[in-house]
């Protein structure tokens, strides 16, 4: 064999085997850096989801992860990326810097690419199965293939039971608080806060029916499954069941009918010969409000446009979800004195809406005793109101003969207000009544309840005598009857309540839900503006803006609010709403004195309102004021 051609051979299969390496080196380097990435973002990703919302449920997730990226909070989609990804950038960097250093040093590369490798399925299978403990997914997954009778075995029909009404009919005002729960209360009194959120809303509870027994610390209604949001609070609080329907939460407004065929506290007190009114500062539509209190009660509906129309507002006019809480509280004063003067026994049923998610509405009258705390200041501001309003009304004739409730529709859904919360402190929704025609069977003990019981328990306070002294789920609390939170335990009771359930397929069976057609793809239109910002005025401390061109919105936009702030953490953020003028552009004049004359660089975020009342970002601009100070000493 000639010398030359065994060379030749030899360096072929070194090409195939340097090729061979080459490939297998990168395929490892690839699988090692994918894997660490995933790893490294999965976990922090999952600690900022716990940290977040620290009393997170599968059903939370659930709805959180089928909610439109349009509904998110931009400061929340900030915070995340702040959380997970400079953590994942270095997890990223040093796998890179590690590959090229070492990857002529064989035996110390294979080590640290297993190694890497190893420590990545581990961190990930961690994070994972604290998920999976923590949400409780093995009891998720099989309750929602699994059947449960609890319901039917427990569920009143007012239909089946007597109902005995006073010879003279009472009064009811049943006030619904936006989000509100005990725990904005201090420690010393039952809440989860140091300091009290909610002192005036305290005290009512201490001085009238909370059933809290003989102790000093609040007590309040747990919201159960398919109850934690406004629409199923009110149904729960009304007819003693979980608003647990085959379409999206908020979607009852789709629907001709809402639960036809049950009976709720509205069918009650019409049969009963009340005149029924609901009067919030949204739309009603929203949700299936409408539709839930006017087929159960045939309630006379006064809400936002109801104010439009009756001019009571400029047509115009908008802030939040519609009106603010100062005007709601004025115009049920004005109702009341109607309603007052007629001569059927009322129902005013009012549901407020400035402490909802997220950060709340800061009105005229909020304050800043809590700082920067946008929140805890309008959860504040609202406890003023309220007791202020209870004030009035305990000073009018009719009051003798009224009975009023105030009950926190669902926990909040802010994303981080309770987050320094004990996560062992169980969160209920605030409760009172005020004024009751019944008497506390169960003096001393504190009961344990659910939102299903104020069904009842309101018809008891009215005087009306219950047999049986159930109705739906809901347990008359002033009576010695056992609620089921109290006859079960209360984890029991959730996870009955997580299960499908005959009963509720066959009430809900009437219900159209929509079959999505496949649909072409095309590429995706973000709503946007043109946010042009105008020459600062020194003279008068103004920085004028203009929002146009305003494209790709799926629906009529009814107000624009202008978000403002300079602090990195948004300390000083502030809201302000744009007006309309006569070209159909939006104006707004920024006050810098508002900032104390703060210079530097200026946050401004445009979001346009939607007739549902959601908000959808149209774009934001940064403008930097490096001369503000020195321009306002000139003046």
């Amino acid at each position: 064999m000639q010398p030359g051609v065994y060379r030749k051979k030899m360096n072929a299969k070194n090409v195939f085997v340097k090729t061979f390496k080459g490939i297998f080196y990168t395929l490892e380097a690839a699988i090692v850096v994918v894997l660490g990435v995933f790893s490294v973002l999965l976990s922090n990703s999952i600690i900022w989801m716990f940290k977040t919302w620290s009393n997170l449920s599968m059903d939370e997730l659930v709805y959180h992860l089928n909610t439109p990226m349009e509904g998110t909070s931009k400061d929340i989609i900030l915070e995340y990326m702040d959380f997970c990804i400079p953590v994942t950038v270095l997890a990223l960097v040093f796998m890179i810097m590690f590959i090229i250093v070492f990857h002529k040093r064989k035996w110390i590369y294979h080590v640290g690419m297993a190694g890497m490798l190893l420590g990545s399925v581990i961190l990930a299978a961690y994070f994972l199965n604290m998920t999976w403990v923590r949400l409780d997914l093995a009891n998720y997954s099989e309750n929602k293939s699994t059947y449960s009778t609890f319901i039917e075995t427990n569920y009143v029909d007012s239909d089946d039971v007597e109902l005995y009404f006073p010879e003279v009919r009472r009064n009811l005002i049943y006030i619904f608080l936006e989000s509100m729960e005990i725990t904005y209360a201090d420690l010393e009194n039952g809440g989860g806060f140091e300091k009290n959120c909610i002192p005036e809303l305290t005290e009512l509870a201490q001085v009238y029916e909370d059933f809290s027994g003989s102790e000093r610390r609040l007590n309040g209604a747990y919201s159960m499954p398919q109850t934690t949001w406004t629409v199923a609070g009110m149904f729960a609080q009304t007819g003693g069941l979980p608003l647990a329907i085959p379409i999206e939460r908020n979607e009852m407004n789709t629907q001709d009918s809402f639960f036809a065929g049950t009976n709720t506290l509205g069918n009650i007190l019409e049969d009963a010969g009340y005149s029924q009114t609901l009067l919030i500062g949204s739309d009603a539509t929203f949700g299936g409000r409408r539709l839930l209190f006017s087929e159960h009660g045939d309630f006379t509906i006064h809400d936002y446009n109801y104010a439009i129309q009756e001019g009571l507002i400029p047509s115009d006019y908008r802030v939040w979800w519609g009106y603010e809480d100062n005007r709601l509280f004025h115009f049920a004063r004005k109702e009341l004195r109607t309603l007052s003067a007629g001569e059927e026994p009322f129902n005013l049923t009012i549901l407020t809406v400035d402490t909802h998610r997220e950060d709340g509405y800061v009105c005229e009258d909020c304050g800043n005793e809590f700082g920067s705390d946008q929140y805890a200041n309008v959860m504040s501001c609202s406890s003023k109101k309220i007791a202020d309003f209870v004030r009035w009304v305990q000073q009018q004739d009719f009051y003798e003969n009224t009975t009023i409730v105030l009950a926190g529709d669902h926990p909040t859904m802010d994303s981080d207000f309770c987050e320094d919360v004990k996560p062992d402190y169980v969160r209920k929704v605030y409760t009172v009544y005020i004024n009751p025609a019944a008497e506390v069977q169960k003096k001393d003990m504190y009961r344990e309840y659910t939102t299903f019981d104020h069904y009842p328990t309101t018809l008891a306070s009215l005087g009306v005598k219950i047999e049986g002294e159930r109705l739906g789920l809901g347990t008359n609390l002033f009576s010695d009857e056992w609620t089921l939170t109290e006859k079960y335990q209360r984890s029991w009771v959730e996870s009955e309540l997580n299960k499908k359930s005959k009963f509720m397929e066959d009430l809900t069976s009437y219900i159209e839900v929509e079959e999505e057609e496949p649909e072409e793809a095309v590429e995706e239109q973000v709503p946007e503006a043109l946010i042009t910002v105008g020459e600062y005025d020194g003279t008068t401390a103004v920085l004028p803006v203009l929002i146009s061109d305003i494209r790709n919105v799926q629906s009529e936009i009814v107000a624009m609010n202008v978000a403002v702030w300079t602090a990195e953490d948004q300390s000083d953020l502030q809201w302000a709403q744009a007006w309309k003028n006569e070209e159909g552009n939006y104006v707004l004049d920024i006050s810098i004195a508002n900032f104390g004359y703060q210079t530097g660089e200026y946050h401004i975020d445009v979001y346009g309102v939607m007739g549902d009342g959601s908000m959808v970002l149209l774009g934001g601009v940064r403008e930097n004021l490096n001369d503000v100070e020195a321009e306002n000493e000139l003046l």
